[in-house]
């Protein structure tokens, strides 16, 4: 697996596709894609929208990173990074905020590369998979 995280409009999905050789089209969208979908898909951009749409639909995402990390191993999942500025006042928007900081936490203990993009430019943040704890 292959995790990349940065700001809004940081140019994520398109160094996505230059890491990987992947088009545009082989990304799902995050924001209208099926959990069905996500599960057999070479890519994902918009991750923390899924996330969202999770947690409207009240689904539990507690074990997502462990489920897609098990049936999915060689997705790349692109997600903007939530949890920098200004606290939301709505509470469903803090609790998004902070699940998928913590789904992407988990995603990031397992996965094989975690990149951080800003303005375009990748930074390695792990190379090489750990496993979670009591593995």
């Amino acid at each position: 697996m292959i995790l990349i995280v940065g700001g809004a409009f940081q140019g994520k999905l398109e160094y996505a596709c230059k890491l990987t050789g992947y088009k545009k089209e082989d990304f799902l969208d995050g924001a209208v894609c099926s959990e069905e979908a996500v599960f057999g898909a070479k890519g994902i951009h918009h991750f923390h929208e899924y996330v969202k749409n999770r947690m409207k639909e009240g689904r539990d995402c507690q074990d997502l990173a462990e489920k897609l990390l098990m049936e999915n191993p060689d997705i790349v999942i692109v997600a903007n990074e939530l949890g920098y500025g200004i606290v939301p006042m709505d509470p469903f928007d803090r609790s998004w905020r902070e699940t998928v900081g913590r789904v992407c936490t988990r995603l990031a203990k397992g996965a094989d590369r975690v990149e951080r993009v800003v303005c375009g430019l990748g930074m390695v943040l792990k190379s090489g998979a750990v496993p979670f704890p009591g593995e």
